[in-house]
């Protein structure tokens, strides 16, 4: 049976991928392809939004009524986040969370949607990454007490709008959560000698670079670096579609990218 996806944040570059792959997924079915009132496209073909014709699926501000959807993915902004969020409570839809850049009360929010509904939220849809999530975590604890800095570098287009991203930020918790510490953003003027602490965390901005993570392991005399490279955005959209496809009729809870991996 296919599973009767919508897209929230549809007009977006991310959005607009989801649209095209799950076009050619003979499991998958777009009902719904949603985004803010105030884009121009509103009413406009969301496969001819997306660059792959028409899909009979018009941009809407709404999640229509009546329409079968197995999962949503959003893939928004945080205001998008929060503006769908009720409605799939509401109607019990789970949803997949991409979005990053949430305020804490946001976090807070979308975390206890999940006792409604089925809720996967995570800072990235790779599945790459979320394999290498835990390869930093394994590496955290081998090398725990034995003198290693750890610093994490990451690499976005210029029009990416938080900083540090959703990925460096959870690479950061994971270290912190097997080695305590605290973060430090980037280092300027006069600070002093590396405290052992310390879990750097570096943004870098330019051009039209889709993710570059970089988790380095140091010391006296050897280095070893863990590194995510993407090549284009489709990794992030299939990420989040086989989500979209493993919450299909989840009950109400928490689910995270280990679930979809198995791990």
């Amino acid at each position: 049976m296919k599973v009767h996806i919508a897209v929230n944040g549809a007009c977006g570059r991310m959005g607009q991928r989801l649209v095209a792959l799950a076009k050619e997924d003979p499991d998958l079915v777009l009902v719904a392809a949603v985004d803010a009132a105030t884009n121009p496209a509103q009413g406009k073909d969301s496969g001819e939004v997306a660059g792959i014709g028409p899909n009979g699926v018009p941009i809407r501000y709404d999640l229509p009524l009546g329409t079968r959807v197995d999962t949503l993915i959003d893939f928004s902004a945080p205001s998008g986040t929060m503006a769908v969020l009720p409605v799939c409570v509401d109607r019990q839809i789970p949803i997949v969370v991409a979005t990053t850049g949430h305020t804490d009360a946001q976090k807070a929010e979308i975390e206890a949607a999940a006792h409604m509904t089925a809720v996967l939220y995570a800072p990235n849809m790779s599945l790459v990454v979320n394999l290498l999530f835990k390869l930093v975590r394994l590496t955290s604890e081998a090398l725990k007490g034995k003198g290693f800095d750890a610093e994490i570098i990451e690499r976005h287009h210029r029009f990416k709008k938080d900083s540090p991203s959703g990925t460096a930020v959870r690479f950061g918790e994971i270290i912190r959560e097997v080695q305590g510490g605290q973060f430090v953003h980037g280092r300027e003027g006069i600070v002093g000698e590396r405290k052992a602490e310390e879990i750097g965390i570096h943004a870098v901005r330019g051009g039209d670079n889709v993710g570059e993570h970089t988790i380095v392991f140091t010391t006296i005399g050897e280095t070893l670096e863990l590194v995510h490279k993407g090549h284009n955005r489709d990794s992030y959209a299939r990420g989040a579609l086989l989500a979209a496809k493993h919450m299909a009729n989840r009950p109400a809870g928490r689910y995270t990218m280990n679930d979809v991996l198995g791990l």
